[in-house]
């Protein structure tokens, strides 16, 4: 008989070379599950998706209430359906006032999609700009927002005019004039090795778009819903984007993203054309009800005001010489170590230990941490200490 890891490598697209291979059977709050019984601490949140765990029980309740009720029913925006109205209107509740309405998506990518479209549309204007080291997904147009060349030579040529300024570079912003639409920022970048700005940098952005009446998109993909210790990141930093781009952590491990904005700036897709932007699985009942759940979990748990103390427990834990730099804020955190060749020992001795932990797409020398808010300070003990034991046996 032909086991699923071989029907897995023959039939099913791979995306490196290299695969982990760890075949799942199920899943429960921190913890994967192999057919053969063995737990693993998921340390890494399915790439910051389960910020509430894995099939949160109010989730699980949410997606079978819905399920009772209707799935898919036709595209998006011309059905009035409840799961799409009530989590946009809770979703506001928690957002400064100036943020008037949500267009729901599949995933990230999608959201900057539709981020880009309006804001081209908005303005008036083609420049986009990024930062370097930047991801946004790997859709075309956000591939060309994506500021690692490696990754965008191979299936060039993609947008015209979008330029690129390095990240909490004060100087750099001097490039954003009257002919920028818009400026697409991680509020934290991930895929740099989790790069934390500035205060005092991300308040000159934000000073220096509106200046130039360009609109500042923030890319909240990661860092969103409780992940830094605020609901979003931009919290941190005392500033608003014009438009917030969402998912991962948005629907408690259901597909679903969001871009967020003034109706002013998101009614331009309304017409010239009619129907300027849709999609057809965007803001699937389902998906909405999971993430409406997630929501309340994360409010109603008090997972965020916990954050903190526990990203500092990571941090005592894991204070070794052979750790260079723990860079982040709240629980998305980085473990600079000196090489790639030590980050893939540790993690594949840690994944051998039950202890789930990878790398970064532009900063392979970094062990990523970044786990479910509900893990408990038992359970980052645990953790650390198989985490300290790789580091000793591989660095």
């Amino acid at each position: 008989m032909i086991s699923n890891r071989e029907l897995f490598l023959k039939n099913t697209a791979q995306t490196s070379n290299s695969p982990r291979l760890i075949e799942v059977e199920r899943a429960e709050g921190i913890y994967l599950y192999g057919p053969d019984g063995k737990s693993y601490m998921d340390l890494v949140s399915g790439f910051n998706v389960s910020n509430i765990g894995h099939r949160h029980p109010k989730v699980l309740e949410a997606i079978q209430d819905q399920l009772s009720k209707f799935m898919h029913v036709t595209v998006y925006g011309e059905f009035v359906q409840a799961p799409q109205v009530h989590f946009a209107t809770e979703l506001l509740a928690q957002l400064p006032s100036s943020f008037g309405s949500v267009y729901f998506t599949n995933s990230g990518a999608e959201a900057v999609e539709g981020a880009m479209k309006i804001a081209k549309k908005f303005t008036g204007r083609r420049e986009i700009i990024a930062a370097r080291k930047a991801y946004h997904g790997s859709t075309q147009g956000a591939l060309s927002l994506i500021g690692n060349d490696a990754y965008r030579e191979a299936y060039a040529p993609l947008l015209p005019e979008v330029s690129f300024i390095t990240y909490n570079d004060l100087q750099d912003l001097d490039l954003i004039s009257d002919k920028t639409a818009a400026v697409f920022m991680e509020a934290i970048q991930g895929e740099a090795g989790i790069r934390v700005p500035d205060r005092a940098y991300m308040q000159a952005l934000r000073d220096k778009c509106t200046a130039c009446g360009t609109l500042l998109i923030f890319d909240e993909i990661q860092t969103g819903f409780g992940r830094t210790g605020k609901l979003f990141a931009f919290e941190h930093f005392g500033i608003v984007p014009d438009i917030l781009m969402l998912a991962k952590g948005i629907g408690g491990g259901m597909p679903i993203g969001a871009f967020v904005s003034a109706k002013e700036i998101m009614d331009v897709i309304k017409d010239n054309p009619m129907l300027g932007h849709i999609t057809t699985f965007g803001g699937h009942p389902v998906s909405c009800s999971a993430a409406r759940a997630s929501l309340k979990v994360i409010l109603a748990e008090n997972l965020i005001p916990q954050v903190e103390e526990k990203a500092q427990l990571f941090r005592s834990e894991l204070d070794i010489p052979q750790i260079k730099e723990i860079r982040g804020l709240g629980l998305m955190m980085c473990l600079q170590l000196e090489s790639f060749e030590q980050v893939y020992a540790v993690s594949n001795y840690c994944a051998e230990q039950g202890i789930i932990i990878d790398w970064y797409l532009h900063c392979e020398t970094a062990l990523r941490v970044a786990p479910p808010l509900t893990i408990s300070k038992e359970e980052i003990k645990t953790a650390c200490k198989i985490i300290r034991e790789a580091i000793a046996k591989f660095c």
